[in-house]
């Protein structure tokens, strides 16, 4: 290999590493007798070249950094609308579109918005670029493995790690600013293509995902921006393409109760709580309207309501799909003029660009409404530190090849896996493993060698990966047979080679499940069985396993498994999810003991007949029986179920004890509360006539490990309001984690947010908190709370 591509290779591979390293490292060969001047040379030469200049007011154009939207020391908005009112007109259409042009008159590069960081720096959008000194990113365990830990305090993290790799990549010249991530959608119906992105069916626990990660991802500095995240895809989007049903042609068709009560929440915390700087806006309808071109869901409610402090985007072509396949308006100039005038500020394709000026020219829309959209994009952008000149002399400008796929960034991936496992069956026990029985391991399935499945759709190019046969190598000697040529598993032509090997084995892992094929975006599922002719693989090889027969399903969505849940030849039963780069090294992990699972299961796991006559399409969900309606999620769904949602077994037992609660709440009312407008039946307050701030219950947890290994506990708060038609069954209100030494006890905290999490929705969408006994369950422990009104004095504004 020439001299100068040996040495950008070390470069690239090892930016940290002095040039001594570098000689030595590349070669006690031929680079030893370059002059160290010319590594140097060579070195900086390949730093530079790497290097992103300054997206716009850099020192060197004296002509543009001395405007005043260059001007550091100016508040943003002030430079925003001094920019602006240099902008013509032409100028201002490219900049309404993802792909936004160059102003080079004003010393302004090009910029794509369009970058993707679900659960890692994807390459799913045009910003971002692997090669070269960016090789790839760390890619942790997709959405739904990660929010089955219910840890915060680990979303935040990864949302950090994330945010430092793709600065370091930005600074580099390989990504954007603008991460459309996370996706917060309710995962309504299990089979969803998308619903692996999210973090569950639970709109509490999926609102706590997108705040937690978002706040990883932008920082904690104040109004200035690490990186700018996205909440999506509001709202009431979880249908891609079923049963000749596809997401550009679906009008949602929600009720009031639903949409306040299940499908905004995540949104609103997101918004709220999160401080998101943006919002996505879906392909879909919601009661015959575009959600791209309703004032209702982005001007009043996102930017009204909520106070979002940001951009609103649309889903891909969405202005396009409303135009030319719903055929929402008569003229593409009515769309882009809706779109604008709703709350749009950035469309992510060519629509607006093409279709604004002319809507302006007829009248149908207004230059200042043009002026508005671009504020919010543009501040976004300012607060980044786009128009800051120098990235390297600004915050994260050190960040380089040498922050990216660190050792302790691929740790925490690994440690992200091990505590998204949910072990959902241990017959026995027959885990963990024994690493003196169990010397020798038949590693047996289409996902037993997997790599690239392991990290799920909307991912970008790994760092290195650890496959299940790996991981379990690292353990014991391993017989490996595919059985299936892959997850289809459309016939049984490698059968007999699988079992053999479970003949042969003194235990058997048989890692099945689905991939990409199976469940994607714009692929929802027919059915909830394995696929093809797994099933019957996984039967025939544990009947003639001699030793303890494990099943390791990897998926997005939930599997009906009940034929192995009640197999008494299967041992234990393991969902990885789609535990990312290292998963692999997870589920060996827990597997042999080394690592105790505490993931629990964010939705519930149905079985097949739940499916069978249920339209994806009904978007209630409340059950009605007298239409033979189930309802949906653990929420509202009272039928059989394979495994609930919550459910995950430890390799110890934790037992719980309520220290101390109070029995009685009393919620202060407001002085202008009329009786008439703000009860049910005198049973259910509404939350706006109550003073909220700083009303919450306190709980004092103890948490006992009664077994001999230590473990950390997932502990799930849920309440069960007081009865009433339009009430949930249950609803999680609180989740904690707890690292317990064996026969030992922790005593948790908990804190439940009265307003927030205690509440339910009326059949108007009005959102109250009802009188009476509401019943708390943790674990096995129950504590009964009175919340009782009290008026106090009239609130003036």
């Amino acid at each position: 290999m020439p001299y100068i591509l040996l040495l950008f290779q070390y470069h690239y591979k090892y930016p940290h590493w002095s040039i001594s390293q570098m000689k030595t490292g590349i070669a006690t060969t031929t680079m030893s007798s370059l002059p160290q001047t010319i590594i140097l040379f060579l070195l900086l030469l390949g730093a530079f070249a790497q290097a992103r200049d300054p997206f716009a007011c850099d020192s060197k154009d004296a002509k543009t950094s001395s405007l005043p939207f260059c001007k550091v020391s100016m508040p943003i908005p002030n430079r925003v609308m001094d920019l602006l009112g240099r902008l013509t007109m032409q100028e201002k259409l490219r900049l309404l579109v993802n792909n936004a042009a160059a102003v080079p008159r004003l010393g302004i590069k090009g910029y794509e918005w369009w970058s993707e960081a679900l659960h890692g720096v994807s390459n799913v959008g045009p910003g971002t670029k692997f090669g070269g000194a960016f090789p790839g990113a760390t890619s942790f365990p997709q959405v739904i493995s990660t929010a089955a830990s219910f840890n915060a305090t680990l979303w935040e993290a990864i949302g950090r790690v994330v945010s430092d790799e793709a600065r370091a990549m930005y600074n580099g010249g390989a990504a954007g600013l603008t991460y459309w991530s996370p996706n917060v959608n309710i995962f309504r119906d299990p089979r969803w293509g998308r619903g692996q992105e999210t973090p569950g069916e639970d709109p509490v626990l999926a609102g706590t995902y997108a705040a937690s990660y978002v706040k990883g991802l932008q920082g904690n500095n104040g109004d200035r921006l690490k990186v700018a995240a996205c909440c999506k895809h509001f709202t009431a989007y979880d249908l891609d393409n079923w049963n000749g049903v596809d997401r550009f042609h679906f009008n949602a068709k929600v009720s009031k109760q639903d949409i306040e009560d299940t499908f905004d929440v995540p949104f609103k915390m997101c918004v709220q709580d999160g401080n998101v700087a943006s919002v996505m806006c879906s392909y879909n309808q919601v009661n015959g309207v575009p959600t791209c071109a309703d004032p209702n869901l982005l001007k009043r409610t996102i930017r009204g309501q909520w106070n979002l402090n940001g951009y609103i985007v649309s889903d891909c072509d969405s202005v396009g799909v409303f135009y030319n396949t719903q055929h929402y308006t008569s003229t593409p100039e009515e769309a882009a003029a809706d779109a604008i005038k709703a709350g749009l500020d950035l469309d992510c394709g060519p629509f607006l660009a093409q279709y604004t000026e002319n809507a302006v020219t007829r009248g149908l829309l207004k230059e200042a409404d043009v002026n508005s959209a671009l504020a919010n994009t543009l501040t976004v952008q300012m607060r980044l530190g786009m128009f800051d000149g120098e990235p390297s002399a600004q915050p994260f400008g050190n960040l380089g090849p040498k922050d990216v796929c660190t050792p302790a960034h691929q740790e925490l991936a690994l440690e992200a896996a091990r505590q998204g496992i949910v072990l959902l069956n241990n017959r026995g026990p027959s885990l963990p493993l024994s690493h003196l029985r169990h010397r020798t391991v038949a590693v047996i399935g289409p996902n037993s060698n997997a790599t690239v499945t392991m990290i799920g759709n909307y991912a970008g190019v790994a760092c290195a990966y650890t496959s299940p046969l790996q991981g379990i190598g690292n353990y014991a000697k391993t017989i490996h047979q595919m059985g299936c040529a892959d997850v289809a598993c459309n016939d049984d032509k490698l059968f007999s080679g699988a079992i053999n090997a479970a003949r042969q084995a003194e235990a058997t892992v048989l890692v099945m499940g689905l991939d990409q094929s199976i469940e994607a975006e714009f692929r929802d599922r027919t059915g909830l069985l394995l696929p093809g002719r797994q099933q019957e693989l996984v039967s025939k090889v544990a009947m003639a396993s001699k030793g303890p027969t494990i099943l390791v399903l990897m998926s997005g969505g939930p599997i009906d498994v009940s034929f192995a849940k009640n197999d008494p030849r299967i041992g234990a039963i393991l969902w990885a999810g789609y535990p990312g780069q290292a998963g692999g090294a997870a589920i060996a992990d827990v597997l042999y003991g080394t690592t105790n699972p505490e993931g629990k299961l964010p939705m519930t796991w149905y079985p097949q007949e739940y499916v069978s006559n249920l339209p994806m399409t009904d978007m209630a969900m409340r059950s009605s029986p007298n239409r033979n309606y189930p309802g949906r999620t653990y929420k509202f769904y009272k039928g059989p179920v394979v495994y609930p949602f919550g459910h995950g077994l430890s390799f110890t037992n934790f037992v719980h004890t309520i220290a101390s609660a109070p029995k009685v709440v009393t919620v202060p009312l407001d002085g202008h509360l009329h009786s008439g407008n703000a009860t049910i039946s005198g049973k259910a307050i509404k939350v706006n006539h109550v003073r909220c701030n700083k009303l919450s219950v306190g709980l004092q947890v103890d948490v006992k490990n009664t077994g001999s290994k230590e473990g950390t506990h997932t502990m799930l708060v849920f309440s069960k309001p007081p009865a009433g038609h339009w009430a949930p069954q249950k609803q999680l209100v609180a989740f904690a984690k707890v690292h317990v030494p064996a026969r030992s006890q922790r005593r948790v905290g908990i804190n439940i947010h009265v307003c927030k999490f205690l509440s339910v929705v009326d059949r108007s969408g009005v959102r109250r908190i009802p009188t009476g006994v509401h019943n708390l369950h943790i674990g096995g422990a129950k504590h009964s709370l009175s919340l009782q009104p009290v008026t106090l004095g009239v609130i003036k504004s």
